[in-house]
């Protein structure tokens, strides 16, 4: 297979040969040639090349198999096959299969079912194909635990005196306060609390609550944007070193890109073929 996905009548063959192959694999199928080397001497002596040539062996029997490759823009017509019914003829090959990007004529099907040769689309994925064929693959589910233990200082209370406190819950609402001290120096509130979870974090004493007091006489509490203050001397910040879980289950499908649907048209199977070699068969 060639790493390009740009199509051309070599390529063409050699997915032929490698879908043929995989999907016989489990049967018995094998690959006795493929290409410009692989020729048959038929009862007449006469060399025959084949695309793809294949044979099935199993317990009870052996036949092979000519697969004739047209990567053609026009649609097959009853002449060749007429031309791989007379190669299998000549050469004792008891199956044969066509396939082809463009299709059939009617002529070109008719005789094919009359002398039982396969006939096979097989065609690049469009954007017409996507209300019947999915664009996608999928071939498997990536899932990834991570166990995640975040230890770190979780503040309870925050006391200013004379029951009057300030909320913990929204942490971040404590960047909005300012401490302006008696000397008129305006210390950011959070400086505070930055201190204490330093502390906190120091005494390494899980789960067990710690308060700490900063005296700081005839200080006003300020929120911005608010003009009135709250005089306090005191503050008092309770906190706790807590362990929390934060184990995440991540879970990704795993898909591959539709590059080439293929089609039985007489066993009506219809299969896609991904770009990285992906075969499935899709459901009726």
């Amino acid at each position: 297979m060639s790493e390009s996905h740009e199509l051309d009548w070599k390529i063409y063959e050699s997915i032929t040969k490698y879908i043929y192959e995989t999907l016989g694999h489990q049967s018995g199928v094998t690959i006795k040639g493929y290409g410009q080397t692989c020729k048959v001497v038929g009862k007449s002596g006469v060399s025959h090349q084949i695309d793809v040539l294949t044979n099935h062996y199993d317990e009870n029997n052996s036949y092979d198999t000519a697969i004739e490759c047209k990567y053609w823009k026009q649609k097959v017509n009853k002449d060749v096959v007429m031309k791989l019914a007379a190669i299998m003829e000549d050469a004792a090959i008891s199956k044969g299969i066509i396939v082809t990007r463009s299709g059939f004529t009617k002529d070109g099907e008719d005789y094919a079912k009359f002398k039982n040769i396969g006939l096979v689309t097989l065609r690049e994925w469009s954007e017409n194909d996507q209300n019947t064929t999915p664009k996608e693959i999928e071939f498997g589910i990536l899932q990834i635990n991570m166990n995640i233990k975040v230890t770190g200082p979780k503040l309870l209370q925050i006391d200013l005196g004379n029951n009057r406190f300030l909320d913990v819950e929204d942490e971040f609402d404590l960047f909005n306060y300012y401490v302006e001290l008696k000397d008129k120096n305006r210390i950011p509130f959070y400086n505070y609390v930055k201190n204490f979870r330093l502390h906190i974090s120091d005494q390494n004493k899980m789960e067990v609550e710690i308060s700490k007091s900063y005296q700081l006489p005839q200080s006003q509490l300020f929120r911005r944007g608010i003009s009135e203050s709250i005089a306090f001397d005191e503050l008092i910040i309770t906190g706790k070193l807590t362990e929390r879980d934060e184990s995440k289950k991540l879970e990704f499908r795993l898909v591959d890109k539709v590059w080439l649907l293929m089609k039985s048209i007489f066993e009506e199977k219809t299969f896609s073929f991904s770009e990285n070699g992906l075969i499935v068969q899709h459901k009726k």
